[in-house]
């Protein structure tokens, strides 16, 4: 017999990939060499900076009307809040918390429930697992370019793919132990 399905248990476990996946981004960010965070590339952002600043407004943006707020546009009032690698990887790591306790209290009825997204002059308004679908994508699109950015640079880029499965233990134990997780609260 198998266990009942549990529709939250998606996303409880893509909050906690997201979060192993952005630490790992970020500790490679975090070794290059002078120069290299800023530096212009082709990519849909000039550069890896603009592209993990742009990660973090949207994830303001979308995690703060999850959360019931009226945030909306003034998340990216400031196209870079970040210059500083450090601070940049402390307030990314501020908002993965957020979302991953958003998901961690979803419970099945949450799930269509309308977000009320603030966008200035209008109010979208989206089911909640379509909001983090979309969530979910937006960041991985964005995290795959700063993938193929840090290859034209003195960092590999790191894997970014080993957290979702059982499998995948070995590969992310470096993190998960980081972050103070067990193995069994990351598989839950």
């Amino acid at each position: 017999m198998t266990d009942p399905v549990d529709p939250c248990r998606v996303f409880r476990k893509l909050a906690r990939n997201n979060t192993l996946a952005n630490l790992r981004l970020h500790e490679a960010v975090a070794r290059l060499q002078p120069g290299e965070f800023e530096a212009k590339r082709t990519s849909f952002f000039p550069s890896i900076h603009a592209t993990l600043n742009h990660i973090l407004i949207i994830d303001w943006f979308y995690v703060d009307a999850l959360e019931g707020g009226t945030l909306g546009p003034k998340a990216w009032e400031n196209e870079i809040p970040f210059a500083e690698r450090e601070a940049l990887q402390a307030a990314q790591a501020d908002v993965d918390r957020r979302l991953l306790e958003f998901c961690d209290g979803l419970g099945p009825q949450d799930l269509g429930r309308t977000v009320n997204v603030h966008r200035g002059s209008r109010i979208q308004q989206d089911r909640c697992d379509d909001i983090l679908s979309h969530l979910f994508q937006h960041q991985t699109h964005h995290r795959g370019q700063v993938h193929a950015m840090l290859a034209g640079t003195s960092v590999r880029p790191p894997q970014l793919d080993e957290f979702i499965v059982g499998d995948d233990a070995q590969a992310r134990e470096k993190e998960r132990i980081a972050l103070g997780w067990s193995e069994n609260e990351l598989m839950r």
